[in-house]
C-alpha cells in the first residue's frame, strides 16, 4: 500500500513539474511572437520591380522595408536601394540601364497596376506598394 501511495505521489508530482515547464515555453514563445509583431509594426514592405519591353524580361525584384507611419517618397527608397540617374524627380536610369533618345526608350513606371502620372520624387510610397519599373520604347 505504501508503494502504491510513493507511486501515485510521484506521477503526480512528476506530471504537475511538467505542466509548468510546457507553461513556461509557452510563455517564451509568446513573448518571442510579441516581439515580432512589434517589429513589423515598425517596418512595412514594398516590392520593387525592374523590368523591359513590357515586363517580358525581368531585371530585378527587390522587398525593400519602409518605416510605417513615416512620409517616405519613392524616389528616396530609389536612392537608397539602387544606382539611378534622375532628373529633377524623374528617373532615366537604374542600375546602368538608362533610357535614351537614340533607341526611343524610358522607364515607364506603375504602382500597384496603374501609371504612375508623377514624378518619383512626388509619390509617397504606401505599405504593400507594388512598383515596376519598365524600360520601353516611345513611338
Amino acid at each position: 500500500m505504501k508503494k502504491l501511495l510513493f507511486v501515485l505521489l510521484s506521477l503526480g508530482l512528476l506530471f504537475g513539474c511538467s505542466n509548468g515547464n510546457d507553461q513556461s515555453t509557452n510563455d517564451t514563445s509568446n513573448s518571442k511572437a510579441s516581439d515580432t509583431a512589434k517589429q513589423e509594426e515598425k517596418a512595412e514592405i514594398v516590392t520593387v520591380v525592374t523590368s523591359k519591353n513590357n515586363g517580358e524580361e525581368i531585371i530585378e525584384e527587390k522587398e525593400i522595408e519602409i518605416e510605417a507611419g513615416k512620409e517616405v517618397f519613392l524616389l528616396e527608397v530609389m536612392q537608397e536601394n539602387f544606382e539611378i540617374v534622375e532628373k529633377d524627380g524623374f528617373i532615366s536610369g537604374i542600375d546602368g540601364v538608362e533610357g535614351n533618345d537614340t533607341d526611343k526608350t524610358f522607364w515607364h513606371i506603375a504602382v500597384n497596376g496603374e501609371d504612375l502620372m508623377v514624378g518619383a520624387a512626388d509619390y509617397k510610397l504606401e505599405p504593400g506598394d507594388k512598383v515596376e519599373f519598365d524600360l520601353q520604347k516611345w513611338e
